[in-house]
This record gives structure tokens, C-alpha cells and sequence, in this order.
């Protein structure tokens, strides 16, 4: 029985937390291998994942469609070159429908704690809806999943509208509304031109300006879409092309950080063509590195900021009060809604607080402030877990969906391998995670993103435990196979035995 809850856990061989891509993709993969026993906990009303929770105005990703996307399940009917948000939750719906998971989901189920039995060599999940008894756990919340908003001082005391970008009220509208934005990242350069010329007046708060790039968006027309469905080879060509494109970015983030000045000359001309007052150009002109926080492409985003009534605010945030936000230079600005474009945990992983190991250690413990796993997916006293997007494998570059699959390919070995072996438990050893923790800190050493920006890559440590420093087929070679050797394979309820390769 569940200590916790005092009911008598479902029992399945395996348990994935998440149905975004991470934890579609594996379970596709493990129904497609013949493996049925498992269970797809999904906190959410249906699939999606981060694509499910942002729904904001203007909200898209910002890789190419044709690359983000199932190597497997390639979609013929996108729109656009870089896909909007509905587009995307759709296509996982119909992956899902395809691949016939619902009826391995327990959709509206929140997982609350994840605790390691050594003796039974198995997991028990306690969610919303009852305990789960698992032997491998998958975690596939991805990085996108927690909103942060920072704490300021008085914000408990406005009297207005408050929310965040990927929890966004939609039975709230800002038409005519004094609206401040908080953060000038990712999601507000999608947002703020989306709600600009509805608002009366926009204050955006920015504490460091981003370097911007022309987007090169565009639509995809019916023919291209007609020749997607009938020659899937075409698509799978572009995709071929697109991937090699954006590989090419890797040799000035990672090999040659002084490649950059070219993007970086790009990036000013298309401030300069878009921006003519020299004040506001000063204060959207970085001064860092460019690379070392996230690039992001938009044509809207500058345009919006010179619009009148727009305004951006550098100077920092010292209170919220009941209808207005005092700034750092005391200078005070009513406002009727508090909009947060300020990102997520990404680098101190919540799930961190509630993941217990090997003696009830929890994962935060262990990393000390820190994340770090082997090959982002495996962590030393935490056997049988798999962690999808876990340490160093999200990218500057190129999509994640990449390295998704990569690790769902690692899972599926380890599997295959614990099954020819006899053995229910896996786990990694201790010298072989910090050994290629060590190779992963000398590689980050030389790259643009320690160059000495602050950005939400680092974790609490000044550590860059978010991205992968090297080419995304690098990461997919050392995913083919799981080594044996590496790790500490047996039966739950015998002497661990060190199984040789």
C-alpha cells in the first residue's frame, strides 16, 4: 500500500510523466516496440504539454516547423514556416489519436511526489488520482512546464489583473487597459505586438534587452502541401535541409564564439531599420555577447516598442502597489493589469523537489544546487528513473525534439537490455555521471554562452546545467546504445551486480 495516501497502488511496468512531446514520443516508440504495459500521467485536460499551458496572442515556436516534429510522423499540412501554438497542440493531438495512446492516459492527473523503493525495485507516484506502482519512471514535464515569476515587493496588494504568460486569462481583455509587462524574452516579443494596438498605454520592463533577428517566417502555400502529401521524400528532404542549417550555428555558440560578429551585425542593422529614435535604440542595443542569452527572431517586436503610448522601462522595479508599479528610479506608472513574460524554472528543475531516491534522498539534495544526470537522462542513487530534457540537453540552436528522440532511443536500449540480462533494476555509476559531468563543464568553458551574460541557462551556481555544448548528432551517437558498463544492473531484490559489457 501507498504509505502516503493508504490506498492500494495501480500497478504498471512503467510510468511516464507528461504528454508533450517527450511523453508521446516514448510512448509511441514503446507501443511500437511491443511494449504495452504503461501508463501516460498527463496533469492537463489533454496532450500538448508546453503546448497545451501557452496560449497567449501571438504565441509560436521559434524553430522551423518541418524540424519540429516526429522524425516519424512528419505533418504535410503546416501552415507556416515556424508554426503557431493551436497548429502545434493539434498536430499532438493527432499523433496521439494515430498511435491510439488515450487509452494508456490518465489525463487530468497530477503526479505530487515519486518515491524509489530499493527492496521492491520499484517507483511509487503518488497523484490526484490514486497511487501508481511502477518499476521505471519516465519524467517528461520538460523544461517550459513552471512559470517563475519573480517576487515583488507588493504585488499580493494590487488591485488588478495579474498573470503570467503561459497561464494567460483569457476571460480577461485588456482593450483600453493601462498594461505592464514584466520581462523581454521569448514569449512577450510574441505577445507585446499581439496586444499593443488593443491597450491604451504598455509599460515594458525590461531588465536586459535581447538580441532580435529578422524573422523569416512565411506562409507555406497549397501546392508545397499538395507536394508534401503526395511525395513525403520532399519533406523529408527539407527537413534534412533545415537540420543542416541550423547544425551550422553550432560553430559559433560552441567551436567559434568570434563567428558571432556576422549575427551580430544583422541583428543591429535590423534594430537600426526599425527603430529611429535614438533613445529607444540605446536601450533595446545589448551590451553582451550575442548567443549568450537566447537569439529571438521577430519583425514585430521593435515596431511595437516605437508605437505611442509604448513604453520600455530599464530602470528595474522597486514596488507594486494597489494600482500602480514604482520603479527603481522612483518614478511611478499606473497601470490596470501586471502581464509576466519572466520564463520558467528551467535550470532549478521543480521536479527536483519532489523525486525521491535510494534512502528518500530527493533529487534536490543531490544536485546541491545544480542538475546534473549522464547523458542528461540518468542520475547516480535514483535507479530506473529516466529524465526526458534533463541536464544539458536543450539547445541554443536547433530543436529539441531532436534530442528527444535521441534519449527516447537510450531508454528503449536500456530496456532492451535489462530484459536479455534478467535484471528489473538499472542505474548509473557514480564515476561514470561526475566523469561526464567533467567533460560537459570543459566543453561549456570556451562557449558563447559563458561569456559572461546572466541568463536563465545558468542555475544557482553560476553553472550552465541547461544546454548541450557540441553537435545535436554527437548527442544522438552517444544515445544510440546503452552501455551496461556504465552502469549497475540487477534483480530487485538481490546483491547489485556489476554486469559487465
Amino acid at each position: 500500500m501507498s504509505a502516503e495516501s493508504g490506498q492500494t497502488p495501480s500497478v504498471v511496468d512503467i510510468a511516464i510523466i507528461g504528454a508533450g512531446f517527450s511523453g508521446l514520443g516514448t510512448a509511441i516508440r514503446l507501443r511500437r516496440e511491443g511494449i504495452e504495459d504503461f501508463v501516460v500521467l498527463e496533469r492537463h485536460d489533454d496532450v500538448g504539454g508546453t503546448w497545451w499551458a501557452n496560449t497567449y496572442p501571438g504565441c509560436a515556436c521559434d524553430v522551423p516547423s518541418h524540424l519540429y516534429s516526429f522524425s516519424f510522423a512528419p505533418n504535410p499540412e503546416w501552415s507556416q514556416t515556424y508554426s503557431p501554438q493551436p497548429e502545434i497542440r493539434t498536430y499532438l493531438r493527432r499523433c496521439a489519436e494515430r498511435f491510439d495512446l488515450y487509452r494508456s492516459m490518465r489525463l487530468g492527473t497530477t503526479v505530487t511526489s515519486a518515491a524509489w523503493d530499493d527492496d521492491a525495485g520499484r517507483w511509487t507516484v503518488e497523484t490526484s488520482g490514486g497511487p501508481i506502482s511502477a518499476r521505471v519512471l519516465i519524467a517528461g514535464i520538460g523544461p517550459l512546464a513552471e512559470p517563475r515569476i519573480p517576487d515583488l515587493p507588493g504585488l499580493d496588494a494590487f488591485e488588478g489583473a495579474v498573470f503570467h504568460s503561459a497561464r494567460w486569462d483569457h476571460d480577461h481583455d485588456v482593450t483600453g487597459e493601462r498594461v505592464a509587462v514584466v520581462g523581454t524574452g521569448a514569449s512577450a516579443i510574441q505577445f507585446v505586438p499581439a496586444i499593443q494596438p488593443k491597450v491604451a498605454a504598455l509599460h515594458v520592463f525590461q531588465r536586459t534587452p535581447p538580441w532580435v533577428m529578422p524573422h523569416t517566417n512565411r506562409r507555406i502555400t497549397g501546392r508545397e502541401r499538395r507536394l508534401y502529401r503526395r511525395l513525403p521524400v520532399l519533406q523529408k528532404a527539407v527537413r534534412a535541409g533545415v537540420y543542416g542549417a541550423r547544425e551550422a550555428l553550432v560553430l559559433g555558440f560552441v567551436k567559434h564564439p568570434r563567428l558571432m560578429a556576422l549575427p551580430e551585425r544583422l541583428s543591429r542593422r535590423h534594430m537600426r531599420d526599425q527603430i529611429s529614435d535614438p533613445e529607444l535604440l540605446g536601450k533595446v542595443t545589448p551590451d553582451y555577447t550575442i548567443g549568450c542569452k537566447r537569439i529571438l527572431p521577430s519583425n514585430g517586436w521593435y515596431p511595437a516598442l516605437a508605437e505611442p503610448g509604448v513604453e520600455l522601462v530599464t530602470s528595474g522595479i522597486r514596488e507594486v502597489r494597489q494600482r500602480s508599479i514604482v520603479a527603481a528610479d522612483g518614478s511611478e506608472r499606473e497601470v490596470d493589469t501586471i502581464i509576466f513574460g519572466t520564463g520558467f524554472h528551467v535550470a532549478d528543475m521543480p521536479i527536483g523537489e519532489w523525486v525521491r531516491g535510494r534512502d528518500g534522498r530527493r533529487l534536490v539534495h543531490s544536485w546541491e544546487g545544480s542538475p546534473r544526470a549522464h547523458l542528461g537522462s540518468t542520475v547516480a542513487g535514483f535507479p530506473n528513473l529516466f529524465l526526458m530534457l534533463g541536464p544539458n540537453t536543450g539547445l541554443g540552436h536547433s530543436s529539441l525534439v531532436y534530442m528527444i528522440e535521441s534519449q527516447i532511443n537510450h531508454v528503449i536500449d536500456a530496456l532492451r537490455v535489462m530484459r536479455e540480462r534478467g535484471a528489473t533494476v538499472a542505474e548509473v555509476r557514480p564515476e561514470v555521471q561526475e566523469a561526464y559531468n567533467r567533460e560537459l563543464d570543459a566543453r561549456l568553458a570556451g562557449t558563447v554562452w559563458n561569456t559572461g551574460c546572466a541568463s536563465w541557462y545558468l542555475d544557482d551556481t553560476g553553472r550552465n546545467a541547461s544546454l548541450w555544448p557540441d553537435w545535436t548528432w554527437r548527442f544522438r551517437q552517444r544515445t544510440r546504445r546503452f552501455d551496461p558498463a556504465q552502469h549497475t544492473l540487477r534483480t530487485a531484490t538481490a546483491e547489485p551486480v556489476a554486469m559487465a559489457a
